[in-house]
């Protein structure tokens, strides 16, 4: 399965059996008058797209009109959900650590792809997982993490989330590069990890990378 990054927590995921799209941004523009830097390229949409998952409603990640076509849509919304590909179950989770009071609500997305088990957090921002949300989250093959802070968790405890669910790989998102001039770098989640490879390309081939005991950090280089 080929992955590419767009930044923030886009990502690309191109299978034999399907494409799949989740968390596109759309104009930025926006954010300059909060002081927010955005220089990622913009993102340039799969010639096809079976399935397009938003995993919350804010602008850095609802951006459906940039993907074209007519992919079926799972947009921030917790529950069991019947795709062309399969089941996505998408967990309720908060963007912060005090019950979504500040930030609002965020859904926690897990499917197969191509014989894997994915999940992606969205902006995950809670302590820690709730025992009826880790319970979904078994068997887990590819994991995508916010590690940045600030609106999200910070590295550290996405390194511990992910030493728990013990993934083949885990891939870190939402964190500053030299694209933006805001949030923590991916650093201390990367020290925090047993193993990690950065890449030099923001796109990757499963096929390709190590699978060993414990989760693989895999960094790709920023689009």
């Amino acid at each position: 399965m080929r992955v590419d990054w767009h930044g923030q927590s886009a990502f690309t995921l191109e299978g034999a059996a399907a494409t799949v799209f989740i968390d596109p941004w759309g104009d930025m523009s926006g954010a300059a008058a909060k002081g927010i830097s955005w220089g990622y390229p913009a993102i340039e949409p799969p010639a096809a797209t079976d399935l397009l998952i938003v995993t919350h409603e804010h602008r850095d990640h609802n951006a459906v009109e940039v993907i074209g076509g007519e992919p079926a849509l799972v947009r921030a919304l917790a529950g069991t959900h019947g795709t062309p590909l399969g089941e996505v179950v998408a967990i309720a989770s908060e963007h912060d650590g005090v019950a979504g009071t500040e930030r609002g609500p965020n859904t926690i997305v897990v499917f197969d792809l191509d014989g894997l088990r994915i999940c992606h957090f969205g902006d995950f921002g809670q302590d820690a997982l709730r025992p009826e949300q880790r319970a979904h989250l078994d068997n887990v093959d590819l994991l995508f993490l916010p590690v940045g802070g600030g609106p999200t968790i910070d590295g550290p405890t996405a390194a511990e989330i992910a030493r728990d669910l013990g993934p083949s790989w885990v891939v870190p998102m939402h964190y500053k590069t030299d694209r933006i001039n805001f949030l923590d770098t991916e650093d201390a989640f990367v020290a925090a990890m047993p193993k990690t490879e950065r890449l030099s390309s923001p796109s990757f081939d499963t096929a390709e990378l190590e699978r060993g005991d414990g989760p693989l950090a895999v960094v790709p280089a920023a689009p």
